[in-house]
């Protein structure tokens, strides 16, 4: 179920002993984790009660009480009404750092690897949209690329971020190669099709920005060498966010 969701598969055998006690205690994790890292943003909706079930492969009654867990902890309140849900109040709370060490240590391996396939994989997608993409691709990734660089909150630069990738996927005009990238997020993102966000850090977005304007540039010009270079590049700053949250835990002695 989960580790499925994560890691594409079966359920590796060394995973077993470090496992939590319960469905509800690791979707509780797993939700926290993905809050730290900036899956889901402070002010953002969590995902509806069927969406995290069709996610993490449980029952409604298993995300019903790890939602409730997180709502005790005052990560999350709930929003009654038309468009009420569970929003997110704040990145980090005194459980976080335990949630991230339980989510992310018994996989980290795992995650270096698929950090690495990554960055191969959005490498190959961003050298074949350079070769394959048509003049009336180049508008939807101009978009998102403006969206981009003049958002005014994290969430925007979130949207526009994910618009921005699409629109490469799109350029491929292969549907299997969307979605192999999709998958790849999404087992990076533990279980999410979400990009890493952080806290919204304004150096990762400048980053983003320039990775953003150099991949346009390389995919219209038709350079493939050069898109995949940048791709590859730009795929590592979810990487670092990642490893800086797990860096975090750890200079806060949680070991």
């Amino acid at each position: 179920m989960l580790d499925r969701a994560l890691l594409g598969g079966a359920p590796s055998p060394e995973l077993r002993p470090v496992r939590v006690a319960s469905a509800v205690d690791e979707v509780s994790d797993r939700l926290l984790t993905a809050i730290a890292v900036g899956d889901f943003l402070p002010g953002e909706r969590l995902p509806v009660e069927r969406e995290l079930t069709g996610l993490l492969g449980v029952s409604r009654p298993t995300v019903r009480e790890a939602v409730g867990r997180l709502q005790t902890l005052g990560v999350i309140e709930i929003r009654r009404g038309r468009n009420g849900g569970a929003f997110v109040r704040d990145s980090w709370t005194e459980s976080s750092a335990a949630a991230v060490r339980r989510t992310l240590l018994p996989r980290w391996e795992q995650f270096e690897q698929l950090f690495d396939l990554r960055g191969l994989v959005e490498g190959m997608v961003a050298a074949t949209a350079a070769r394959r993409r048509r003049p009336e691709d180049l508008e939807p990734m101009r978009e998102a690329l403006a969206a981009h660089l003049s958002a005014r909150t994290p969430r925007e630069e979130q949207a526009a971020d994910s618009a921005f990738h699409r629109s490469i996927c799109a350029a491929t005009r292969n549907p299997q190669i969307a979605l192999l990238s999709r998958d790849l997020l999404t087992r990076i993102s533990l279980g999410f099709p979400i990009e890493p966000w952080g806290k919204g850090e304004r150096t990762h977005f400048h980053r983003a920005g320039e990775g953003h304007t150099a991949l346009y540039e390389a995919i219209a010009a038709g350079d493939p060498e050069r898109a995949e270079e940048i791709a590859r590049d730009h795929s590592m700053i979810s990487a670092e966010m990642i490893r800086g949250v797990l860096a975090r835990v750890r200079a806060a002695g949680d070991f």
